[in-house]
């Protein structure tokens, strides 16, 4: 999204700065708003457990993030973070459709932008070992075990919730998940995750 695209909306929109390591939403939040760097840099981050906060996207001027408040309206599954001084134009829902309508050219690019970070994002899966998806897993399902009969255990959870506590996206969690399954590490019965030998699970992490 170009200078020229920004300006056409510039009076529709809102336009906010942020200073170096301010939060401009957080994991979790529910606003619709699309958002277009203007100036400075801004990151995308997961939480990772006991690691801390992971960095999975850096963005700057012509940048927008924040889409699928937009198009998807649900909730942030990453935090927005200013890393450096930014400003930042905030388009909501009913802004972006008008835009969209009357400036078809904006709505294509939305679409390419996407399309180039989830090639990106198989691009990264394809190069990350299966040991990288699965400690961040492990970790979580080990921490919430509920221990049963003979060494086993079970784990009542979602995928959202594996992929926000391990700091993976809901593609990482559902390859890594995925993985775990096919070895027969865990099966799934009746929306429960059981685990047959919980020692067995727990020596990935090793």
């Amino acid at each position: 999204m170009g200078r020229e695209d920004t300006g056409y909306v510039v009076r529709q929109s809102f336009e906010r700065e942020y200073a170096a390591g301010e939060v401009i939403y957080e994991i979790g939040d529910e606003t619709s708003v699309l958002y277009v760097i203007q100036a400075g840099q801004v990151e995308l981050q997961r939480d990772g457990g006991d690691d801390g906060a992971r960095t999975i996207a850096r963005h700057g001027p012509g940048d927008f993030f924040g889409e699928m408040g937009v198009l998807g309206s649900r909730p942030r599954s990453s935090r927005a973070v200013a890393a450096s001084d930014a400003r930042v134009l905030e388009l909501d829902r009913t802004t972006v459709e008008a835009m969209c309508l009357e400036r078809p050219e904006i709505a294509l690019r939305i679409v390419q932008r996407l399309a180039a970070r989830l090639t990106d994002l198989e691009q990264r899966l394809t190069a990350l070992g299966a040991d990288d998806l699965l400690r961040p897993i492990v970790r979580v399902l080990v921490r919430r075990a509920e221990a049963v009969a003979q060494g086993g255990a079970r784990v009542v959870t979602t995928l959202r919730r594996l992929a926000t506590e391990s700091g993976l996206t809901m593609l990482e969690a559902h390859r890594a998940l995925g993985q775990l399954l096919a070895r027969k590490r865990v099966r799934l019965q009746d929306d429960v995750l059981v685990i047959p030998d919980l020692e067995v699970l727990s020596a990935a992490l090793d």
